[in-house]
C-alpha cells in the first residue's frame, strides 16, 4: 500500500485510490484493440479501409490522450471520465477542429466496438465474482429480474414520451 493511500485509509476517508496505469501496456493493448475494432468495422460497415483506420485513428488517439491525463494529472479522476472528457472536448463546437475530428469517427459504428469489450469483461470474470453469486444463490437472481425488467420498463417508458412528444 502507497503512502498516500495509507494515509488515506487511516484518516478514515473513502478515497479511491489513484489508479497507477503502465502507460506502454496500456498503450499497446489499446492498438491491438483498435486494430480488432477496425476489422469489425470493415465487416459491418461500407466504409473504406482507409476511412475505418483514420476514424480508429482518431478514437485511438483520444484513449490515448485520456490515459496519459489520467496517469499524470495532480487530481484524480478515473481513466474512463478522463477519455469521455477529451472525447467531448474535442467535438465542442466552439474548438476549431471539431468538425476534423467528428469527420473522422461519423461512420464508425459504435456498437461494433462494443464486442471486443464485451468479450473482455466475459472473459475477465474472476473466482471472486463466481464465489459471490454462489453465496449469494436465488436472492441474486431475484434481484436481477427486477433490475432488468426495471430497466426495461422504464426505458419503454422514456422512449413512448420522447416518441409521443416528436411525433
Amino acid at each position: 500500500m502507497s503512502t498516500e493511500n495509507a494515509a488515506a485509509g487511516t484518516a478514515g476517508s473513502a478515497r479511491l485510490p489513484r489508479e497507477k496505469i503502465e502507460l506502454l501496456p496500456a498503450l499497446r493493448d489499446l492498438a491491438l484493440i483498435s486494430v480488432i475494432g477496425w476489422s469489425l468495422q470493415l465487416m459491418v460497415t461500407d466504409m473504406s479501409p482507409l476511412a475505418a483506420l483514420a476514424g480508429m485513428a482518431g478514437l485511438y488517439g483520444i484513449c490515448a490522450g485520456g490515459l496519459v491525463l489520467a496517469r499524470f494529472v495532480p487530481f484524480y479522476l478515473p481513466s474512463v471520465a478522463w477519455i469521455s472528457l477529451l472525447g467531448i472536448a474535442a467535438t465542442l463546437p466552439m474548438v476549431p477542429w471539431d468538425q476534423a475530428v467528428l469527420h473522422l469517427v461519423e461512420e464508425i459504428d459504435f456498437l461494433a466496438l462494443s464486442v471486443p469489450c464485451l468479450a473482455y469483461a466475459g472473459l475477465a470474470v474472476s473466482s471472486r465474482e463466481i464465489d459471490v453469486v454462489k453465496r449469494s444463490g436465488w436472492k441474486l437472481l431475484v434481484i436481477a429480474i427486477f433490475v432488468l425488467a426495471g430497466t426495461y420498463l422504464g426505458s419503454a417508458v422514456i422512449a413512448d414520451t420522447v416518441l409521443r412528444i416528436t411525433g
